[in-house]
């Protein structure tokens, strides 16, 4: 008669497919990890942007955090430490971002002061015109 293997059986087929997935994910993790390269680029991108900007003026300390970062995150992907690089890139990223939004509203800030300085003139101005022709 036909003798069954455990690999012909229905149990014995499930363990192989199990197996060979087994398998297969295993080989995928083993596989060298990418660079990130597209957060590495919008870290990079960030940082320009803020340095146009002139954020050196008011938000230094966070442009500085945001080069460093993506300074590390580079020095990651040199170890192959693909992981600890994104997070870096991204930190990096976010900093510059803050350090930008941190400039604009200084510059908000100062915009709005000398907003307030003329709208306080002109109302001086209107008072002593207006006070005059009384």
């Amino acid at each position: 008669m036909f003798q069954t293997t455990p690999f012909t059986s229905g149990k014995g087929a499930i363990r192989l497919a199990s197996l060979s997935l087994g398998l297969l994910i295993l080989s995928a993790c083993a596989a060298p990890a990418l660079p990130p390269t597209s957060a590495l680029q919008a870290a990079q991108t960030a940082i320009t942007n803020a340095e146009r900007a002139q954020v050196a003026d008011y938000a230094s300390p966070e442009l500085g955090v945001a080069r460093q970062k993506l300074t590390d995150a580079n020095a990651a992907v040199a170890e192959e430490d693909m992981l600890r690089a994104e997070r870096l890139a991204e930190q990096s990223q976010v900093e510059a971002e803050l350090a930008l939004a941190k400039s604009q509203a200084v510059n908000a800030k100062k915009v709005n002061d000398e907003m307030l300085r003329s709208n306080t003139s002109l109302r001086q101005e209107m008072q002593r015109n207006t006070g005059g022709q009384q």
